[in-house]
């Protein structure tokens, strides 16, 4: 969320950057909005001063033994136009909250021209992609192939983009979380949060989901109480300090918590309907900063290099990439993707999305720390995935088979498994 008038002295700037990301910015209608407000405000404080005056000049007339009549008269005209200009003030400031609540952050010049994935600029490549003298499988034909990957029975379950891992693919995945995990509480630094996975539309207004994404949202509710199924920990994670001011010792905050993630994908149309790699509900380890803004662009690199770990400790090859303006989420300012190689589909996948959000988010969620001069300041926020949990175990399966069927799983992942491979029958061998 912006400031009014911030938007309004950039003018020209602020409509530059943010057409780079195909936002139109109205400053006409902003410049109009912000003017209604700022003149209802003084007009309203100009009739309460009045009425004020009219009510000392009542009591003093009274003593006296005057008429006060038409004073009274003019008290209540007093009233009625304050009530008038109130109801007004609402009107206007709910208008401007509506508005800037729908522009997007302003792209940071960092972020490339152009508006999707093929104007992302590659940064680095990681790892060499494997070489296969035979063709290589999908994760869904090996995972369903061991029994360790269900999708016809989650369908059963819950329709599709569901899935049921079970034997070693569920152990698979809690051994993928507690690394995850593990790297980041034990090397890191972050602090784990258990969190509600259900959360208020306040909420979800504060980290930018609603009010734009509500049809990617799933919701619940009972009586008149309204819940939103969390699409990533990052919204609790950060809405935990939202309406506060966090001492400028505690920064930088960095937390971290496992969670499912339940997203509608209403805007895919149809793609990845395969497999595991994109799905209504997936488990996620988010990694979360809050910092001084003035830290907030370091900050973002050091986050890629601890989303990167994780890839570097499971062995899989990837590459980053910066993201274009106009492909950058609407909160972020600037975002990087980390890429897994996909064998199957010989090219790299997103497997994590590590972005700045300046002070955009705080903004909206109130969350405030003190300058060097003591009075309250807007944090930056910072997030990205620690990674996703089934996309790591497509990109392992894949990346890890051989040609008699069986996986070849990293050997970081033995102390949380107990073995190194999976037969082609989803057993386990050391």
């Amino acid at each position: 969320m912006h400031d009014a008038r911030a938007l309004i002295e950039m003018g020209a700037e602020a409509v530059r950057r943010l057409a780079r990301r195909g936002y139109s910015l109205d400053l006409s209608e902003l410049e109009s909005l912000q003017s209604r407000r700022n003149q209802n405000i003084r007009s309203a404080d100009e009739l309460r001063a009045e009425s004020k005056r009219v009510a000392s000049e009542v009591q003093q007339t009274a003593k006296q033994g005057g008429d006060i009549s038409k004073l009274k008269e003019r008290a209540r005209e007093l009233k009625d136009e304050i009530r008038d200009i109130e109801a007004g003030q609402v009107q206007v400031e709910e208008q401007l909250r509506d508005l800037l609540l729908s522009i997007p952050n302003l792209p940071d010049d960092a972020a490339p021209d152009g508006d999707s994935e093929d104007f992302a600029v590659e940064v680095r490549r990681v790892g060499t992609p494997p070489a296969f003298p035979f063709e290589p499988k999908d994760h869904v034909d090996l995972g369903e192939g061991m029994g360790i990957l269900d999708f016809a029975r989650a369908t059963k379950l819950s329709g599709p983009r569901f899935a049921v891992s079970r034997g070693v693919g569920a152990a698979l995945e809690r051994a993928l979380a507690t690394l995850f995990l593990d790297l980041h509480t034990r090397r890191h630094g972050y602090i784990e949060h258990a969190v509600p996975y259900l959360v208020t539309r306040k909420t979800m207004t504060g980290t930018g989901q609603l009010p734009k994404f509500e049809e990617d949202l799933f919701k619940t509710g009972v009586a008149d109480r309204e819940l939103f199924l969390i699409p990533t920990a990052e919204v609790p994670l950060t809405n935990l300090y939202a309406d506060e001011i966090i001492p400028p010792a505690a920064l930088p905050l960095a937390l971290t918590a496992h969670t499912p993630c339940f997203r509608s994908e209403a805007g895919s149309y149809g793609r990845d309907t395969r497999g595991l790699i994109r799905q209504h509900q997936f488990a996620k380890v988010e990694i979360v900063q809050m910092v001084d803004p003035a830290d907030a662009d370091p900050t973002l690199e050091t986050m890629v290099g601890h989303a990167e770990a994780c890839l570097k400790e499971l062995g899989l090859a990837y590459r980053v990439v910066k993201l274009a303006a106009g492909d950058t989420g609407f909160s972020a300012q600037l975002t990087y993707d980390i890429e897994v190689w996909i064998p199957s589909q010989n090219t790299y996948r997103e497997i994590s999305s590590i972005s700045n959000f300046g002070t955009f988010q705080a903004r909206r969620a109130n969350i405030r720390t003190r300058g060097e001069d003591g009075k309250p300041k807007l944090v930056a926020t910072l997030n990205g995935s620690g990674l996703p949990v089934g996309r790591t175990l497509a990109a392992l399966l894949e990346q890890g088979q051989q040609q008699d069927g069986s996986i070849v799983l990293p050997e970081s992942l033995v102390p949380y498994l107990g073995f190194r491979r999976i037969s082609a029958d989803g057993t386990p061998e050391a």
